[in-house]
């Protein structure tokens, strides 16, 4: 059971894709173990930040931060990402032929396994860890098997170390291979390190015509698999070892099903400086554990023996420190990566209002226009679902009066040679006005949006130094002077403008401009002055993407909060707002949420609120940078057939497993809320009177109807009007376990069941559900104490069901 610990130094964590992995397995302490906690304690407990905690060997000072002799300088610093994993080596038994998925070597011993490695050549040893093939000009070497595999149905993987380095060579190769019984033939996935390329064949004479090459990647071609599948080959490879992407697949050819073949590992080359290919963990198989970042490197003396102790945390550290966020109709304008993006929120206080674009662009100032007029920050409620305020224009005329206005500098004005694209709110009663424009400073070049005198959008423009400002109206409503808000979005390069988020206008031609960087809102140029008020203006500027078709889905944000849509596309979008491209969605029970439009919150506090209001969990992943969201239906009457194991109570090989029969979740009255609806009650009157009243206090969520919050009420006093005696703690020496790769494949909310249990149980078998573990991975072994509950509690009625329609036992409705 090899441990797989890599560092990811000087990476992003917030960009997984572009990290180089660098294993440090070897100087991990084996002995100390690595400590990981995940989850949750119980089902009614939010999951926790997951840690890991890890001793590292610290001798030659490669893991002191500062240190300029680390190999690792300078990145060896708080917050370095960090992956662990085991690698689960196979064992062979029967007898010849074995499938090659036997096969398999951790290469720890630093002394090649002749029993394995029968056939080796040109000098090969061990080394560090792994095997090392010489690549010496001239010299063919490698590690390769007796003839006693097959490959049919089976696979075989390798873990790519270190590659050789073309030099002064013109042929310069190293690979893996599957060799059949003639020469020549082969399976083959080989580097060709003078063309940097990656070769990907089932070669009849030393090669294949039909061949993929790939430009050689050494974050995605870190491990190599050939797989055979129901006459199919497939040529793979993986970043981690445990998630393999298909690069080339093929009809099985025949001799894979006749031919007892071999496995080589090897390199050459022509002509430079001699180094190696080295490999390692052929064959094994790989469970992730661990996806997080490092908290700090403190470094540690015994004496002159050096360690460092690390902890890390998983994905929700950085979540955690993000600030709170913005209204939504903030997050999604900011998503979007605006040129300049003034929000208009300032209190009233304030004389200037700022740029949150990011890209450094000046404040907008308050100009004065003859006289008289002002212009008062903070002082008039903004869009609705924003819970912000708003200036308000009070200009004395047209023509006197405040508005607001920024030279963008040199800086923007060369960034705005692109496709401009303006959103903006505004509200008024008054015609003939101006609501944003840009100009260049020499006034060549000009760009409007304004209220016609008739109260209808036009837009307005100025090209080349023509003598006057071309007017064309936009097709739509004619009645924006109403006194409501109203939300536009204009994409200079679609041509089109969407008006309270309805497409309006998709036949607009008005020419790409240059130079514009002198920013007007609220009048231009002191005339058309503003009566009413704006908010939310961001000016963006893109070549080859049109930002209108998504920007006008921010109306919805302003008026309503998105409020309407379901659970898990609204975790999608609080992942957006934190930086995460993508959530991984399991299950398909979502009820529609409630608006969460103001700002004031950090993303995990609203991603929580989500979580609460559909009985869900939400949890980091341990593969990779990403969340997991579970809706409740994936516990849903689990099918026993597919338990991801199942275990003896004798075969626990631990101590302390122990049953609950107390009324630490019991629950049977309990209000539930939800914004701007009733407050309503649920109360199960057996449970009153047998145990008397059990109410954790009002339950908030943010559903959409009153039957929703009544539905999610019932379901937990259903649940936990009577709790059953659960087994909240299974403690499991795994590595010893014939099923140790189902046991790690067990994770929140996967479920297994204890068989076999002492007389004194309630029953000899019970089925639980993983809310969260903790383990400690040590030399050969490996315990696991999972924090489980009573998977019964999660059942639901299902009609004319021996197992799930028992009146009073599992007629509960679902939810």
């Amino acid at each position: 059971m090899p441990l797989l610990v890599e560092m990811g130094w000087g990476g992003l964590v917030q960009a997984p894709s572009t990290i180089t992995w660098t294993d440090i397995s070897q100087y991990v302490s084996t002995v100390a173990g690595v400590s990981i906690t995940r989850g949750a304690a119980d089902e009614l407990s939010e999951t926790q930040p997951g840690t890991a905690t890890l001793v590292l060997d610290n001798s030659d000072g490669r893991f002191t931060p500062g240190n300029s002799a680390s190999p690792y300088y300078p990145y060896v610093r708080r917050n370095a990402p960090i992956r662990i994993a085991v690698a689960v080596m196979p064992t062979r038994s029967g007898a010849a032929p074995y499938p090659i998925a036997m096969l398999g070597d951790d290469f720890d011993d630093d002394r090649v396994n002749t029993m394995t490695w029968s056939q080796n050549f040109g000098g090969v040893t061990e080394a560090g860890g792994r095997a090392r093939v010489p690549c010496t000009a001239g010299v063919f070497a490698g590690f390769q098997t007796g003839r006693e595999w097959k490959l049919t149905g089976s696979q075989v993987s390798v873990r790519v170390a270190t590659l050789p380095a073309p030099g002064a060579a013109t042929s310069c190769t190293a690979g893996i291979f599957v060799n059949s019984a003639t020469g020549g033939t082969r399976i083959a996935i080989e580097h060709d390190r003078v063309a940097g390329t990656i070769r990907f064949a089932s070669d009849t004479g030393y090669w294949d015509a039909s061949a993929t090459f790939l430009s050689y990647d050494p974050m995605q071609h870190g491990w190599l698999r050939i797989r055979e599948a129901s006459g199919t080959l497939y040529l793979e490879t993986s970043s981690d070892g445990f998630t393999y992407t298909v690069r080339r697949s093929l009809p099985t050819p025949a001799w894979v099903g006749t031919d007892q073949v071999t496995f080589s590992m090897e390199s050459h080359r022509d002509a430079g400086t001699a180094d190696f290919f080295e490999v390692d963990l052929v064959g094994a198989t790989v469970r992730p554990r661990f996806w997080g970042v490092v908290n700090e490197f403190p470094v540690d003396w015994e004496g002159l023996v050096s360690t460092v102790r690390i902890t890390c945390t998983d994905l929700f550290k950085r979540l955690n420190r993000l600030p709170a966020l913005r209204s939504m109709v903030a997050e999604e304008i900011l998503s979007l990566a605006p040129l300049v993006y003034y929000p208009l929120s300032e209190e009233s206080s304030s004389t200037s209002a700022g740029d949150i674009g990011g890209n450094g662009a000046p404040s907008l100032t308050i100009t004065q226009a003859g006289t008289g007029g002002t212009v008062t920050l903070g002082s008039v409620t903004g869009p609705p679902e924003t819970g912000e305020q708003a200036p308000q224009f009070t200009p004395a005329s047209a023509t006197q009066g405040k508005w607001l206005m920024a030279d963008l500098g040199p800086q923007f004005e060369l960034r705005m040679y692109q496709y401009l694209c303006f959103e903006a709110w505004f509200q008024t009663t008054t015609t003939g006005r101006c609501i944003l424009g840009v100009h260049s400073t020499d006034l060549q070049y000009q760009h409007l949006l304004s209220i016609a005198a008739g109260g209808g959008l036009q837009i307005e423009w100025q090209d080349n130094g023509s003598s006057t400002l071309i007017v064309e109206a936009v097709s739509g409503p004619t009645t924006l002077a109403d006194g409501n808000w109203h939300h536009v979005v204009y994409d200079q390069r679609e041509g089109k403008i969407w008006l309270d988020g309805v497409l309006v206008d998709s036949a607009l031609a008005v020419p790409r401009d240059w130079g514009e960087r002198v920013l007007h809102v609220g009048g231009y140029r002191g005339t058309r002055l503003w009566s009413g008020s704006i908010a939310h203006v961001a000016v963006y500027a893109t070549l080859d993407v049109s930002v209108g078709p998504t920007a006008f889905t921010h109306y919805a944000a302003g008026m309503t909060g998105y409020a309407g849509e379901d659970a898990d596309v609204r975790i999608q979008r609080l992942a957006k707002y934190a930086g995460l491209s993508s959530v991984t969605i399991w299950g398909s029970t979502f009820d529609p949420i409630a608006s969460q439009g103001p700002g004031g919150s950090q993303v995990v506090a609203r991603m929580r609120e989500v979580e609460a209001t559909e009985s869900a969990r939400l949890f980091a992943e341990r593969d990779w940078y990403g969340l997991a969201f579970q809706s409740r239906d994936i516990r849903y009457n689990p099918d026993p057939q597919s338990e991801t194991f199942t275990i003896s109570y004798a075969d626990l090989e631990t101590r302390n497993v122990s049953l609950a029969d107390d009324d630490q979740k019991l629950i049977n009255s309990l209000e539930a809320s939800r914004p701007g609806g009733a407050t309503q009650k649920v109360t199960a009157p057996a449970s009153i009177l047998a145990f008397g009243i059990y109410d954790p206090g009002t339950l908030s969520i943010l559903k959409t109807s009153d039957n929703s919050v009544l539905d999610a009420a019932y379901w937990r006093v259903s649940r936990y009007a009577n709790p059953q005696p659960e087994l909240r703690e299974v403690p499991i020496e795994a590595y010893t376990m014939p099923n140790y790769l189902d046991i790690l494949d067990a994770d929140i909310s996967s479920y297994f069941s204890v068989t076999g249990l002492p007389a004194q149980a309630p029953a000899s078998s019970m089925r639980v559900t993983v809310e969260g573990y903790t383990e400690t991975i040590k030399e050969r072994s490996h315990l696991i104490q999972f924090h489980t509950s009573a998977t019964s509690t999660d059942t639901v009625w299902v009609l004319d069901d021996p197992t799930y329609s028992v009146l009073d036992s599992t007629t509960r409705l679902a939810y």
